[in-house]
């Protein structure tokens, strides 16, 4: 069959081969979601466990321990001679050196991290810079042990995140897979650092896919899973916390943590709006470079330290204090305010870091204080603060995030014990529902918000396109057994620079480009047909959406993509950046 037999109408009804590479099998194949969660849950895990290294090794050349919080004022083993002035330059020194890292390599890793995934997930189709991975990394780590008052959460999603999205895209992967494993880097990240293996596929389903699709959990549970084995190989079994057990003394005890739950939300809704309201105080005063910013920021917070050094880092050894009943309630609730002002002045000077560990340290403290209080009203009907400490840490973050599924399960995850999960249950349920009546957003929708970026819409401002209202026709073929010369005057009489090749049978069997027939032209004995030059570039289905075609089109800018029928078999068109160009100001014009 040579080119002259060939048209476009009967190049249309040809349907594609019975065979499919390894690439197109990870690309289309449901199976291949298994290999490929396991293996971001393998990167994830030595992530996480590099990444908590990496925090106690900051933290350790800065003060000479692995953990500063729970030790009160006392000097750094390797300063001695500055006492514990040592805490107000510790935070300069850190953003001297991360500020400008972040500003010139990846300014999206400054902050808490969860957002910018959850935008990416939305907005982008998961596409998430590799260089993020490296960066948040290295910044937040060097900003916790320098004494930034933020969690190590939110960054392992992040960089969890990355590197799911970084595998998405070196193997061409569509927007809805590449949004699939970028939460099955969440999940894995969640569980590895948190050593708990539920939490991570839920975290990631309720807050970064925000949806619970069977198809969708079967994968974020296996990267949990395998992430938290090797979080599990090497930092052992032991939960992060040593929490004490507790119990439901009374049947009274039930309303007070309805109570509680209420309390914590409102709290959990009042650090939403200090984070935030601090960020904006920086912002105004701030006038000079932003790479500058940390640095000269980190005076402030080096004062706050240097009044309350329990603000150091991410403050476990504090926490845990707390709810083992170590301090007087007036304590608690100057830690809980002086919390919420640390991290969010971190966070406002530019640092990099989480809301999550603090938004847990600051239930935390509320419950405390609401137990020590309840405690002392109905000493025989209720149990120690301690484990409103423990409620109200899940209420918090419950009310906080508006992840109320999330915020049970680590909690149980945490303490292991069954006997907390129905207050738990009651005090999370009403946090959620206290902070949905108080506030429209989260402690991560509110920095989106702020952008105009709304993740919550139900309806596109612009119609949704798909690549079968794109597509043009699609470039006369060519048969595999034309040889060299003849493709290079097919190619040069087109406008393309790829154009499709069939077999004897009528079947697709891929593409030549003019680039690998240039080269067979200036070595002749490397290729006599164009059979021998095959590539098999990503395929789109006629109903791939705008994100699905961007993201294919990555790398393919000159040649643009082939569009299937999968239902039928037949390529029906040809898709490359400037039809999709010109489909968008056709949709401008008429809306």
């Amino acid at each position: 069959m040579g080119d002259a037999e060939i048209d476009r109408r009967t190049w249309a009804a040809i349907p594609l081969p019975r065979r499919e590479s390894t690439g197109r099998w990870l690309r289309e194949s449901p199976s291949a979601v298994v290999p490929l969660a396991i293996a971001v849950g393998v990167v994830t895990g030595f992530g996480a466990v590099g990444f908590r290294y990496l925090i106690t090794g900051f933290t350790w050349m800065v003060t000479g321990r692995a953990d500063y919080a729970g030790l009160g004022r006392v000097a750094s083993l390797h300063l001695p001679w500055l006492g514990v002035w040592f805490l107000l330059f510790a935070p300069v020194l850190a953003g001297a050196i991360y500020g400008p890292i972040v500003y010139r390599f990846a300014p999206e890793a400054r902050g808490h991290g969860v957002p910018e995934v959850m935008y990416a997930v939305a907005e982008h189709g998961g596409r998430i810079a590799p260089r993020v991975t490296l960066v948040k990394a290295f910044a937040s780590a060097l900003c916790i042990g320098g004494g930034g008052s933020v969690g190590r959460e939110g960054p392992i999603v992040q960089i969890g995140s990355a590197a799911g999205s970084t595998l998405a895209q070196l193997l061409r992967f569509d927007a809805p897979r590449m949004r699939l494993l970028v939460a099955c880097g969440a999940a894995g990240g969640i569980a590895a650092t948190f050593n708990a293996p539920l939490a991570g596929p839920f975290f990631a389903m309720e807050l970064i896919l925000r949806n619970f699709a069977a198809e969708s959990f079967g994968a974020v549970v296996l990267s949990s899973v395998t992430a938290s084995v090797i979080g599990r190989a090497l930092l052992g079994d032991e939960p992060f916390l040593a929490l004490p057990q507790f119990g439901v003394r009374s049947p009274v005890e039930y309303l007070l943590y309805l109570v509680l739950g209420i309390v914590a939300g409102v709290v959990g809704v009042c650090f939403s709006k200090v984070l935030y309201l601090v960020h904006d105080l920086c912002d105004r005063v701030w006038r000079g470079p932003e790479w500058a910013r940390p640095a000269v920021g980190g005076l402030a917070l080096g004062a706050l330290l240097l009044a309350l050094p329990q603000m150091y880092g991410v403050g476990y050894p504090v926490l845990e204090n707390a709810v083992e009943g170590r301090y007087l309630v007036g304590m608690v609730l100057l830690l809980l305010v002086a919390k919420m002002l640390a991290t969010s002045l971190t966070i406002g000077i530019g640092g990099s870091g989480g809301v999550f560990a603090p938004t847990l340290f600051i239930g935390a403290m509320t419950g405390v204080a609401f137990g020590d209080l309840a405690h002392l009203l109905l000493p025989g009907l209720t149990e120690s603060a301690g484990a409103y400490g423990l409620i109200g840490m899940g209420a918090a973050l419950g009310g906080a995030t508006r992840a109320p599924i999330t915020a049970v399960i680590i909690l149980f995850e945490l303490t292991g014990e069954y006997t907390i999960i129905l207050p738990l249950m009651a005090a999370v349920a009403m946090a959620d529902l206290s902070s949905r009546l108080l506030s429209k957003d989260t402690i991560y929708t509110r920095k989106l918000l702020r952008r105009g970026v709304d993740i919550d819409r139900h309806q596109p401002a612009r119609p949704a396109l798909l690549a079968r209202d794109v597509a043009r026709e699609v470039p006369i073929p060519l048969d595999e057994h034309t040889d060299i010369r003849a493709a290079a005057d097919a190619l040069a009489r087109s406008t393309a620079t790829m154009l499709p090749v069939v077999g004897a049978d009528g079947y697709y069997h891929g593409c030549v480009t003019a680039r690998d027939i240039a080269e067979a032209l200036e070595d002749p004995g490397s290729a006599d047909t164009v059979r021998a030059l095959l590539t098999l570039p990503p395929t789109l289905a006629v109903d791939a959406t705008l994100p699905d075609m961007l993201t294919a089109l990555i790398g393919h800018d000159g040649t643009g993509l082939p569009v299937v029928d999968r239902t039928r078999g037949e390529l029906t068109g040809w898709i490359d950046y400037d039809d999709v160009l010109l489909a968008l100001r056709a949709t401008d014009r008429s809306h």
